[in-house]
């Protein structure tokens, strides 16, 4: 494969990065280099506000959501053009994490099972940055199980009801929409009773509750439902289709989640650049440096890995399962190298601060941040199994309730 731009994508590549020179918000470049593991916040403006701004901006120039179609707010990219934009964007990309989630999951489920009265409705406002989406997936009693989920939905002529809980939902806090995944046949095995649902996050019934991470944010929530209406005109795909358009939804996160996810290997070998131990620099420590090789090829696995799936991609192929890796092994990689940053620094790395000790605190934060990547968009063990099963071809696990109807599954509390 040749890597080189051809004559169109070095043009392009050359537009948009006259562009970004022209209209990037140049005022926050210097917070946003430094924020790069683990934490993306601003301190005097709020990282939504400003990434609003930036959104409309892309959005007005033609360069929001870059391989959506004309007529959904897109431009109609290529998946080569998408990967040139996100390279010339560089640190402002940090910008659009308000809206990765509605640009790289909920928006392309919507554009796949979504009515076209719907799609021209809700697509270009979320490309615009006018309205934020969050996705409802997850349970306390479910987790990565998206098909043991409890929340029910209710028909009632032309509406659904439900009610529940959702957990771990990414933005919930200051979406407009989100996308709902609930059971809606109980009498069924569990992965056919499901139906998928959009639905407005300040409808009444709907109630967030920010969880407090460990790092000091607040990007996760929990999210209840008490006899929240739904009409039946944003339901997405068939009645008890959900777990097949749920796959639409997963597939794109999770190759979401493994593209755009910061290892922290270039800030690594920075610091082990500078970094004095005992005997010399870190980088000169033959131990440091085999770890930084392995990185270095992960790293470049990584990065290959998704040119497969750009090359899938402009063929017209959907995301595979095949995009589990990138996630497995950048969530992986990304708690490896934090926990060893901090071996590396000793008494030291119990400092934070924003001069000197800058590199320590992003560390820090890195470490605290990490865990949750690893849970995120399906854990190691979910990961691993997909992985095992649908791209090596391995016997599949043991599955004692995939056949038995979901409400004589036995469990607790239900």
């Amino acid at each position: 494969m040749n890597f080189d731009d051809t004559p169109q994508e070095a043009e392009f590549r050359l537009t948009a990065r006259q562009w970004i020179a022209a209209n990037a918000p140049k005022e926050f470049e210097q917070e946003l280099s430094k924020s790069s593991l683990g934490r993306i916040r601003l301190a005097k403006h709020d990282m939504v506000d400003v990434g609003k701004a930036w959104q409309k901006k892309k959005f007005e120039g033609n360069w929001a959501c870059l391989h959506w179609p004309k007529e959904y707010g897109g431009r109609g990219a290529t998946p080569i053009e998408k990967v040139i934009w996100q390279q010339e964007e560089g640190v402002y990309g940090k910008l659009t994490q308000p809206f990765q989630i509605g640009e790289g999951m909920c928006g392309p489920t919507v554009m796949a099972f979504g009515s076209e009265d719907a799609k021209r409705r809700y697509l270009p406002k979320l490309a615009s940055g006018e309205e934020i989406w969050c996705q409802l997936f997850s349970e306390p009693s479910a987790g990565s199980d998206v098909a043991g989920l409890r929340t029910r939905a209710e028909k009632k002529g032309d509406n659904w009801i439900v009610n529940g809980q959702k957990i771990w939902t990414s933005g919930a806090h200051y979406s407009d929409y989100g996308l709902l995944i609930a059971r809606t046949d109980p009498n069924v095995p569990k992965h056919k009773g499901l139906t998928m649902f959009f639905l407005d996050m300040k409808s009444p019934g709907v109630e967030v509750r920010p969880i407090r991470q460990a790092n000091g944010m607040q990007e996760f929530n929990e999210v209840y439902f008490t006899d929240v209406v739904i009409p039946d005109s944003q339901r997405l795909g068939a009645v008890g289709e959900g777990w097949s358009v749920s796959l639409t939804t997963l597939m794109n996160e999770r190759m979401s989640i493994g593209s755009r996810l910061a290892t922290g290997v270039p800030e690594m070998f920075e610091f082990c650049s500078n970094l004095m131990l005992e005997d010399g620099l870190a980088i000169d420590d033959p131990a440091v440096r085999s770890k930084l090789a392995n990185w270095a090829a992960k790293s470049n696995g990584l990065k290959f890995t998704s040119y497969r799936t750009i090359s899938a991609l402009s063929k017209g192929e959907r995301p595979g399962p095949e995009n589990s890796i990138g996630k497995l092994v950048s969530g992986m990689m990304l708690q490896d190298i934090a926990t060893y940053a901090m071996d590396l620094q000793g008494a030291t790395g119990v400092l934070t601060g924003t001069d000197e000790e800058t590199v320590q605190g992003q560390f820090q934060q890195m470490l605290l941040s990490s865990p949750s990547m690893r849970i995120a968009g399906g854990t190691d063990e979910i990961l691993r199994n997909i992985i095992a099963e649908r791209v090596l071809g391995l016997p599949g696990d043991i599955r004692v309730d995939k056949d038995v109807p979901y409400n004589k599954i036995p469990t607790k509390g239900r």
